[in-house]
């Protein structure tokens, strides 16, 4: 009985035909990506603007959609609610307000009165603590340096494995995926916030992925065909992970989908910003990483490493 496949085992797509034209567009993605930022900004969230966080616990289970419905029209911003431990247990996030500690105090006693009125007063109210600007501006500048500090890793670990063209190659394709990642959150007005930041850190190891599946075929090419043309191997590389590569995206985007429509509205932020990250990781270990080798003239630079081995 024959197998359906969804990718054939072997195919032959000219993959670096076209590869100006995907270059271009990925760096024009990635000036636009910035120019959002500068001028339309990030929606930024509490994590990052600074709040007041609520611990609450609730008689019974807690119906987090009735709970956001009752606390939305207080005026008092932004509200999050998500649950914690048990089904009982939330934690709710309400947005800084203007003024000092005393409109923070303010804004609780809105909160726990609103509760009390619609939810009756065997609710339980464990803990409030206030986010201030200066906790919420270090987890930016840290968000910021984990980002950084990531891809400078990625460039270490690929240039200690591979060659240098390859690890640049590999940062510019990093580069593509995160900063298009933010300038989609700053396009659609997603809130950014340190789930967001998770979520690029694990877009950065899942492009990573990808990028070293390609380069070793790659690698493994250049020893076998030493008479092609660099982007016929790259182009036989390619097609030769190409199943693998997509089944894999595919699988992850069913789970990611999944979750984005019935994990419920704390985590589809988080969940856009990983299917969004596994569609451009997932080109630019195609249309990125892989190109950047030819205009770094990876062959010759290979061949005259070699001949250097040779005469020593």
């Amino acid at each position: 009985m024959r197998r359906f496949r969804l990718i054939p085992d072997s195919t032959s797509i000219a993959f670096m035909r076209h590869r100006l034209l995907f270059l271009g567009g990925s760096i024009l993605a990635i000036l636009l990506s910035v120019i959002a930022v500068l001028t339309v900004g990030l929606n930024f969230g509490i994590d990052f603007r600074g709040g007041t966080l609520l611990e609450v616990r609730m008689p019974g289970p807690a119906d987090l959609a009735t709970m956001r419905r009752s606390l939305n029209d207080l005026g008092l911003g932004q509200v999050q609610l998500q649950n914690f431990g048990d089904e009982r247990e939330v934690l709710i996030r309400i947005e800084r307000q203007e003024g000092e500690a005393e409109q923070q105090q303010k804004a609780i006693e809105i909160v726990k009165q609103r509760l009390v009125e619609d939810f009756g007063d065997r609710i339980e109210f464990r803990r409030a603590e206030f986010v201030g600007p200066k906790v919420s501006e270090e987890l930016l500048r840290n968000g910021i340096m984990a980002v950084l500090l990531a891809v400078a890793l990625v460039l270490v670990y690929i240039w200690f494995r591979f060659e240098w063209q390859f690890g640049a190659g590999a940062v510019f394709a990093l580069v593509h995926d995160v900063a298009t990642t933010i300038g989609v959150f700053a396009v659609v007005g997603l809130e950014f916030n340190l789930s967001t930041v998770a979520a690029i850190l694990t877009i950065v190891g899942y492009s990573l992925n990808d990028t070293v599946v390609v380069y070793d075929r790659i690698r493994e090419n250049l020893r076998r065909f030493k008479t092609l043309k660099l982007e016929e191997v790259i182009d036989r590389s390619i097609n030769e992970t190409l199943s693998r590569t997509l089944m894999t995206s595919l699988t992850t985007l069913l789970a990611l989908f999944a979750l984005f429509f019935f994990g419920g509205a704390v985590i589809r932020d988080f969940t856009f910003a990983m299917i969004w990250g596994v569609v451009v990781g997932t080109y630019s270990s195609i249309y990125i990483a892989a190109p950047v080798l030819i205009y770094f003239n990876l062959r010759a630079v290979l061949a005259k490493e070699g001949s250097a081995s040779a005469a020593g």
